[in-house]
């Protein structure tokens, strides 16, 4: 993600987080810490025919990363483009060197609690009334890192958990797609 993604990003925030959508300047400071030697964050985009069709970003801190966001456009769900913006999240993880990854999911977005949990997530915990204005309780949960497990824990027959690069497959920004 770079500066001028931010528009088009808040976009498709706003339209599907209407209640709790993050502000412009909530993005321009993730990305103030993603660049440079010292850079805690990692940020991509996932583009298909010049559209901004989802997002998602990271922070780590010592040995801990936690995903702040992750988003797909409603055309896009059921095409593993979730998938694939995960499996970018965990990869950046691993290049931060954590040991383990948390993030926070509405309780009510059972959708994507089932791909967290696909990737070897576990709940741990719960944050009431986490997402506001909506009083909305998020359900914590954690993957820890361990080399021997792959990073895609998908199922070929789910197309929901598609990572090929099929024709439903979006590159993410900068990635090439051959085939």
């Amino acid at each position: 993600m770079r500066w001028w993604d931010i528009g088009p990003v808040l976009e498709l925030e706003h339209e599907l987080f209407p209640e709790d959508a993050w502000s412009a300047g909530m993005f321009w400071s993730e990305l103030a810490h993603a660049r440079g030697p010292g850079a805690t964050r990692r940020y991509v985009v996932a583009e298909e025919a010049g559209r901004l069709v989802g997002y998602a970003g990271l922070a780590a801190a010592g040995d801990l990363a936690d995903v702040q966001t992750i988003a797909a456009a409603r055309d896009q769900w059921g095409t593993g483009l979730g998938a694939r913006l995960l499996t970018e999240l965990l990869r950046a993880a691993t290049a931060f060197e954590c040991a383990e990854v948390l993030l926070e999911v509405r309780v009510d977005n059972v959708r994507a609690q089932k791909l967290y949990a696909r990737f070897g997530f576990e709940p741990i915990g719960f944050r009431r009334g986490y997402y506001q204005p909506g009083n909305v309780d998020a359900l914590v949960m954690r993957r820890l890192s361990d080399p021997a497990v792959p990073v895609d824990h998908t199922d070929p027959a789910d197309p929901d958990s598609a990572l090929s690069d099929s024709a439903h497959s979006v590159p993410l920004q900068g990635e090439t797609t051959h085939g």
